[in-house]
């Protein structure tokens, strides 16, 4: 009895920290320069494992997804069952224009279709980026959750614009 109360509060800090990155965040390590400049290879994150079973998948969420044995960053840009177009750099959502304040670097043209469960992804620094153009939309069931906190490095420390 004596040996359980000395490790009690060890053991339900260890507990509250396997729950917390299971079910709620974890930290990622971004590899790779897809997300520059919004994101850099080796800044560390958090993933909202969260925010997805409760709340909706929005336009420029900035989102960690399975893809085949890995897990990739990339920023939502297609919504369920819309036409996506980029032309001359421009984006267009069933044939509106959208407007942002986010940068990112050229986008070539290309057109391309959401179905009804289905997200067009893209990474920021299109040039460097695999995503959506080269393999196609995802479901949500391949959304491991949202990004929009940086703990590394310090002097960027905070939460992420989308």
């Amino acid at each position: 009895m004596k040996f359980w109360h000395t490790i009690k509060d060890y053991v339900f800090i260890i507990l509250a920290v396997v729950l917390i990155r299971s079910f709620l965040v974890t930290p990622a390590v971004v590899d790779g320069g897809s997300m520059d400049t919004t994101l850099a290879d080796g800044q560390v994150v958090f993933i909202n494992k969260l925010a997805y079973k409760i709340g909706d998948i929005e336009r420029f969420d900035i989102v960690v997804l399975k893809e085949e044995n890995d897990k990739i960053i990339k920023r939502v840009i297609g919504l369920p069952n819309e036409t996506i177009e980029y032309k001359d750099n421009v984006l267009y959502i069933n044939g509106e224009k959208v407007t942002t304040n986010l940068k990112f670097k050229y986008t070539e043209n290309f057109k391309a279709t959401t179905g009804s469960n289905e997200y067009f992804v893209l990474g920021d620094n299109r040039p460097l980026s695999k995503d959506s153009r080269m393999v196609g939309n995802f479901t949500k069931k391949d959304f491991v959750g949202r990004v929009n906190f940086r703990i590394w490095p310090f002097n960027k420390f905070g939460t992420i614009d989308k």
